[in-house]
């Protein structure tokens, strides 16, 4: 598969991302969309060190940046849940509006 697919391919699922992340107004379609764009990095950096082999340190990376998307999707989920609890909602247009 040449690389320009696979770049092609990662632009559309940072593309994706990113208009998730400005659109949409659920906190948990947010996180989504950000996940997508750490997917898109993740390909990319892959894809780099696949078609170069001196650079092993993009799938070192690439492991990493999985190990934060991990952890922030963790922590952002246990956030999600106590706005949630706390102002019964998680849009996040309405949670801007709600006053104590």
């Amino acid at each position: 598969m040449p690389l320009e697919h696979i770049l092609l391919l990662s632009a559309v699922l940072f593309s994706l991302g990113i208009l998730a992340v400005i659109t949409k107004r659920h906190a948990v379609v947010v996180l989504m969309g950000i996940e997508l764009i750490f997917n898109a990095a993740n390909l990319n950096l892959v894809a780099f060190s696949r078609y170069d082999p001196s650079l092993l340190q993009g799938q070192m990376f690439s492991l990493f940046v999985i190990l934060v998307a991990a952890a922030e999707a963790a922590v952002a989920l246990a956030i999600v849940l106590r706005v949630y609890q706390h102002f019964k909602t998680a849009n996040l247009s309405e949670i801007a509006t709600v006053e104590k």
